[in-house]
C-alpha cells in the first residue's frame, strides 16, 4: 500500500477530544477508542437508549449496499469516503467476497483510522487508504493514489455511508457530492446513508447527541435528503429506512413503515446510478 501524502506518518492522535470514528467504534463495541470517546458514547446512549442499534443499522446498510453494487450493479471499483476504523466486515472484504478483483480506495482524515487501515492492508494490492477530506472533493479526485488505483473511464461506486450528516448546510453538501460525481463514468453508483427528520423525537435526539459530542450531525427532511442524489435514477426501493431497504433482494418481505420501532426510523439508505 502506498500513500505519499505529506502528513504521513500521521500527527499525534489527540486522545482528549472525541473523534467520529472512535465514538462509532465505541458504540459498536470496539476497543480502538479512548475514555473521552466512551464518554461521548454514553451521551449518545443517554439521549438515544438504542444508539448501538442505530449504528449497527448503518453498518448493516453498508454491507447491503456493497453487495448490491458489486453483485448486481457490476461495480468493481469503489471509493469509500469516511471509512472509519476497521470493523467486523469492511468494505473491501464485503466487495471481494463477491468479486475478488474489486479495487477499493478508502478515504479518511483521522490519524487513527489511517494508521489502522494501513496496518490492515499492508499486503493488499487491491485496496489502499488515502489521506483526504470530504470537504475538499478536489483533493480526493486529484490524489495520485486515487488516480493510480481507479479507472475513471469505467463505473465507480462512491460511498458516503454515515458521512453526509456531518456536513453542515453552509458547507454545501450537494455541491460536494456533485463535484465528486462529475468526473465519474456513466453507470457509476452513488451510495448514501443519512439521518431523516420526519418529526420523530428520536431523530432530533440523535442529532443533538452528535452535535453535543462531535460538533456535527444533522438530520434533514426526507425531500432534502433526496436532493443529495442529484436527480439521478435510484435503485428500488429508492431512499428508504434501512430496515426496509434490501436492494439486492427486491422480493424480500419487509415490515410496513408504520410498524418500525422508533430507532429504526433514524437511518435511511439509497443508491442512485449516473446515466
Amino acid at each position: 500500500m502506498n500513500d505519499a501524502a505529506p502528513d504521513w506518518p500521521p500527527p499525534v492522535i489527540d486522545s482528549a477530544v472525541p473523534s467520529t470514528a472512535r465514538v462509532y467504534d465505541a458504540l459498536l463495541g470496539g476497543r480502538d477508542n479512548f475514555p473521552v470517546d466512551r464518554e461521548a458514547a454514553a451521551i449518545f446512549e443517554a439521549l438515544v437508549p438504542q444508539a448501538r442499534e442505530v449504528f449497527r443499522l448503518n453498518r448493516s446498510a453498508l454491507v447491503r449496499g456493497i453487495r448490491y453494487m458489486v453483485g448486481q450493479g457490476g461495480i468493481d471499483q469503489i471509493i469509500d469516503v469516511g471509512c472509519g476504523l476497521p470493523a467486523e466486515l469492511n468494505t473491501h472484504e464485503a466487495a471481494q467476497e463477491i468479486n475478488p478483483e474489486t479495487r477499493v480506495v478508502y478515504i479518511d482524515n483521522d490519524p487513527m483510522v489511517l494508521s489502522h487501515g494501513r496496518a490492515l492492508l499492508a499486503d493488499d494490492r487491491t485496496t489502499t487508504v488515502v489521506t483526504a477530506d470530504l470537504r475538499e472533493p478536489s483533493g480526493i479526485l486529484a490524489n495520485p493514489d486515487v488516480r493510480a488505483n481507479l479507472d475513471f473511464d469505467r463505473p465507480v461506486g462512491l460511498m458516503l455511508v454515515g458521512m453526509i450528516m456531518q456536513i453542515a448546510d453552509d458547507e454545501s453538501p450537494d455541491e460536494i457530492i456533485a463535484h465528486l460525481m462529475e468526473p465519474l463514468a456513466s453507470g457509476s453508483h452513488l451510495f448514501i446513508t443519512a439521518w431523516p427528520d420526519t418529526g420523530e423525537p428520536i431523530q432530533r435526539a440523535l442529532s443533538q447527541a452528535c452535535l453535543e459530542t462531535l460538533g456535527n450531525g444533522w438530520c434533514r427532511p426526507v425531500e432534502r435528503l433526496e436532493r443529495h442524489f442529484q436527480g439521478m435514477p435510484m435503485i428500488a426501493p429508492g431512499l428508504e429506512y434501512v430496515s426496509r431497504w434490501f436492494p439486492a433482494e427486491p422480493d424480500r418481505e419487509v415490515p410496513a413503515a408504520g410498524d418500525l420501532e422508533p430507532f429504526q426510523r433514524t437511518v435511511m439508505a439509497g443508491i442512485a446510478v449516473k446515466p
